[in-house]
């Protein structure tokens, strides 16, 4: 390591800049934003303040002069971005003077690099590459951004809040350790995190025993978590995020090894799911793992294809956790229709064309026996069918018994979003064998006009996809 990470107080001095156009506005900026007072030698003498607010603008000196000249002797750091020669020359007195100095994009002439920066308030993620490759650090940034909580700076300023009043209770230090990772861990600082702070504040209020509180195991959780269509990069930042808290997982068959593999290594995972035509161990003995999990002071993830609360039995699990008393949280999921449309461009809604949609389910013939089709024969409205390809002879002949066109467009679009995805369309008439030709499932059947709309129509059926885009727009 060449670079040591450090944090400048930009409290106790002002920071130098020289140099000019957008790169040093660039710095100015970055500079102002974090709260700096800014000595600035524009080399051009073009002082362009425009955009900052009357708070930053009283923080800027428009200094004159030589700064090769000028006194640095309160000065924290110097910096040169679209200096030139000149940046070389300030940067070689800075040395000479001892203060850390950096000069844009080129490292042999600073003493300090600039990192890619997450910032939260009073927690700072800092990212360095040694120089090297500032594109790879904004990479790197970016995907600590997305899994890092917006409001974790409020967590770091509560504790700091309460720091002084729980060491005067907890003299020892790993007693205090143990008690903030409580905190931290549970329900406290889920509060924060989900932007009720005066809720934690009364928790920790109303801590009277912290002894017990740091010791005590804590009290368990459960997330319902949709896992979405397959697509391990479809996964919400909050899914992501109780993924890599969770010490449990129960999960169902149709969760990708690859969004499993996004998830804490050391957590146990267990398998609850069941395919048609396969015995699963049944929902109530889901509740009841899930409970139990609960009771033991486990983070538990209930781990569901798509989304929990479509087509995924959430709601039961909800009702069952309710009576328990565990405390839990629903985190949703792009479900299986939305992925199908994204992949394959089908519009599910489409002005003039397509007001309506209709999601249902049907495993099996008599699952579609009991649907009312007579409900959905409008040409003006989108069926989406999950779980319908061992129902798609029924479903064909339930649509046309009730008066759907026999040349309704119709799509299989199966293994959404993953490698071996793959879209058959055709016409409602030959539903069964288009679902024949998908090979296997997990499918989705869209049946309307939409599907004409789709990428897979227009490469089946070219002219017509023109046809359809004239109509759409008269």
């Amino acid at each position: 390591m060449r670079f040591l990470p450090v944090f400048l107080d930009l409290q106790t001095g002002p920071i130098v800049l020289v140099g000019q156009g957008e790169l040093a506005q660039a710095k100015l900026r970055l500079l102002l934003s974090a709260g700096a007072r800014v000595r600035w030698f524009a080399t051009d003498n073009k002082y362009d303040l425009s955009g900052f607010d009357a708070d930053a603008i009283s923080r800027v000196e428009k200094a004159s002069g030589d700064p090769l000249a000028v006194h640095l002797s309160n000065v924290i750091a110097v910096l040169c971005a679209g200096a030139g020669d000149a940046g070389h020359a300030m940067a070689a007195r800075a040395k000479a003077a001892g203060i850390p100095v950096n000069v844009m994009d080129e490292v042999s002439h600073s003493t300090f690099i600039f990192p890619a920066i997450v910032d939260r308030g009073d927690v700072i993620v800092a990212v360095g590459t040694g120089g090297n490759a500032p594109v790879l650090a904004r990479r790197v940034r970016e995907s600590i951004e997305k899994v890092l909580p917006a409001r974790i700076g409020d967590l770091s300023a509560l504790i700091g809040a309460w720091r002084e009043r729980v060491k005067a209770k907890l003299p020892e230090m790993s007693s205090r350790r143990t008690f903030w990772e409580r905190v931290v861990d549970g329900e406290i600082g889920a509060a924060v995190l989900a932007g009720r702070k005066n809720d934690a504040d009364r928790a920790l209020e109303n801590i009277s025993d912290h002894d017990a509180f740091a010791s005590s195991k804590g009290e368990g959780f459960v997330a319902l978590v949709g896992a979405g269509p397959g697509d391990p990069d479809l996964l919400t930042v909050k899914a992501l995020r109780v993924l890599q808290d969770a010490d449990v997982i129960f999960y169902d068959d149709l969760v990708s090894p690859e969004i499993l593999d996004r998830a804490r290594r050391d957590a146990a995972r267990v398998s609850v799911g069941r395919r048609i035509g396969k015995p699963g161990i049944g929902q109530d003995n889901i509740n009841k793992l899930l409970i139990e999990a609960a009771r033991e002071g486990k983070r538990a993830v209930r781990l569901k294809g798509g989304d929990p609360f479509v087509f995924g039995r959430g709601g039961e699990e909800v009702a069952a956790l309710r009576e328990a008393g565990i405390p839990y949280a629903i985190i949703p999921g792009i479900t299986a229709g939305i992925g199908a449309a994204a992949e394959f461009e089908v519009p599910l809604t489409f002005r003039k064309q397509a007001l309506r949609i209709t999601f249902l389910t049907a495993h099996k013939a008599e699952d579609a026996g009991q649907v009312d089709w007579t409900t959905l024969t409008d040409t003006k409205m989108t069926v989406v069918v999950y779980m319908g390809i061992s129902a798609a002879s029924a479903i064909r002949e339930s649509l046309l018994k009730a008066g759907r066109a026999s040349q309704t467009p119709v799509g299989v679009f199966a293994r959404v979003t993953r490698p071996d995805s793959k879209a058959v369309v055709g016409m409602l008439d030959d539903l069964p064998s288009l679902v024949s030709a998908i090979e296997s499932g997990p499918a989705i059947l869209v049946i309307g006009d939409v599907v004409a709309h789709s990428l897979p129509w227009k490469n089946a059926n070219p002219q017509e996809f023109l046809n359809q885009l004239m109509m759409a727009a008269e």
